[in-house]
This record gives structure tokens, sequence and C-alpha cells, in this order.
């Protein structure tokens, strides 16, 4: 029995330590399929979640199939304008994925869709000049700036409803706010949302040709007029948005506005004179707390 014993043991050892090991195999092996069946979990919640997060397309109006013949004179010009409104378009819809989740209802309409069109209405109106330099002018192309949003679950972004006014036909260009001697639209700004300074633009100016003038004096009306809106917005948006919702709502916006009317002013002073250069450095605004 003192020998059996031995073999017993020996036996009884094996066998729980071949238990022990199958069991820790089981262990290992089950580790393995929960690890493999929590990495397909995820990515499969990943895929959904981007599913029901999906921010959509944009889509704009084709403008090249409405254009007249084009001068071989302007060509180069409206091609190089063409590609800049396919461009303008791509970066619009790589803001529109980088900015999932972000703002309230109107957060695409405001810092995605409306300063989009107001690029598109700037090297819309840079094609039609180009074209009636040599041609007759095209008229109406600024009906096809406005872009809309394909929505696959972000249909609240895409209802455009406080999006700011656009000045008729002063969306041209996107950088200058040259003309801004006063800031008259931000008298009571009580709920502390600062008021919004620009660059002066009418002391930037050579002198302006006579035959210039009219249109001079309008676009430098409509540049403080632009003003006058964004801090009435800026008023009235308080609390709305993320920390940079006053730069991509407002200023950017007002910059792209600027900028339009800013090139209006140079291309009317350059009909009959020196065009002048380097306005559009005078776009940019700032927000003054």
């Amino acid at each position: 029995m003192s020998r059996a014993l031995p073999k017993y043991n020996k036996r009884r050892v094996a066998f729980i330590g071949g238990a022990a090991a199958v069991a820790l195999s089981g262990t290992v092996i089950a580790g393995f399929a929960l690890a493999g069946e929590t990495t397909s979990s995820s990515e499969s919640a990943g895929t959904n979640a981007r599913t029901l997060a999906g921010p959509g397309t944009i889509s704009c109006p084709d403008v090249k199939s409405k254009l007249p013949a084009v001068p071989a004179t302007a060509k180069a010009e409206v091609d190089r304008n063409l590609a800049l409104l396919n461009t303008q378009i791509q970066e619009a819809n790589k803001r529109l994925v980088d900015t999932v989740g972000q703002g309230g209802p109107n957060f695409v309409q405001n810092a995605i869709l409306g300063p989009l069109k107001d690029k598109r209405v700037a090297t819309v109106n840079r094609i039609a000049t180009a074209i009636g330099r040599t041609a007759a002018k095209p008229q109406g192309l600024d009906a096809l700036a406005t872009c809309t949003l394909n929505a696959n679950g972000n249909a609240a972004a895409a209802t455009p409803s406080a999006a700011p006014t656009k000045q008729a036909g002063g969306n041209t260009g996107n950088t200058g706010n040259t003309g801004n001697t006063g800031n008259a639209g931000n008298a009571g700004n009580t709920n502390a949302a600062g008021t919004i300074s620009c660059p002066d633009v009418k002391s930037k100016l050579p002198a302006v040709p006579a035959t210039a003038k009219a249109e001079v004096d309008r676009n430098l009306a409509l540049l403080n007029t632009q003003i006058q809106e964004a801090n009435k917005r800026l008023a009235s948006s308080v609390g709305q948005g993320g920390p940079n919702f006053v730069q991509n709502a407002i200023l950017g916006p007002l910059k792209d506005k600027r900028v339009s009317t800013i090139d209006r002013i140079a291309i009317s002073i350059g009909r009959t004179a020196a065009k002048p250069q380097g306005l559009n450095s005078l776009a940019a605004c700032t927000l003054t707390k």
C-alpha cells in the first residue's frame, strides 16, 4: 500500500494538473473569444455610431453648365475659378465631417453652408466679370451660389433658419472689410456680447475716379451695414454654440462678405485708374469684449 499510494497520488496529481491546464486553457480561449467579441462589438458600435451621426454631404448647383460661350481671353481665369468652386465644396464637406456633433441645430447652416455661399458668390462673380471683359456679362449666376445638405441623420442641422442675411450681390470676394469707420450696430450690447471691430477701408483707398465714386460709396456703405448686421447677430446669439461659434458663424462669414465688397471697390477703381492692391488684408475683423 505504501507503493500504491504514491502511484495513486501521482495519477491524481496528474489528473488535477491536467484539469487545471484544461481549465486554464479554457479560460484563455474564452478570454480570446471575449476579446474578439468585444472588438467586433465595438467595431459594430463604431460603424453604427458613424452611420447614425452621418454628417451627410453638401451639394451645390453646377455653374459650368450655366455659362455662355467663354471667350478665349477669359478661359484660363474661368477654368481657375470653376476649379476653385469644386475645392470649396470639398473643403466644406471635410469641415462637415470634422465638426459632427458641434454647435446647435443651426450650426451647419451658420458655420458651413452660409460661408460656403459667400465664397461661391465671390467666385461666381469673378467668373462673370472675366467673361464680361470681352463679351456680354452673364447675369443671375448668384442664384447658383446656395448649396444644400443631403443629410444622413443630421437633418436638424440642414434646416436653414438663422442664417445671416446675405447682401444682394455683395458676396463676391472672400476677404475684406476695408471701409468700416463706424461700428454703428454695436450699441446696446448690454449682455456682454462684445463688439465687432473692422479695419477702415475708406482711408486706405487711393484717389477715386469720378466715374467710380458712386459705386465705391455704395460699397463703403455696404461694409458698414455688414458690421451692423454682424453686431446684431452677435447680440442675438449670446450663449449659442461652442467656443468657436463667433468665429465660425459670425466673424468668418463677415470676412467673406467684406472680401467680396472690397473686391468690387478695387475693380470699380481699376476700370479707369490703377487698381488698388492688398485691400483684402483689411477684411478680417475682431471681437472686442
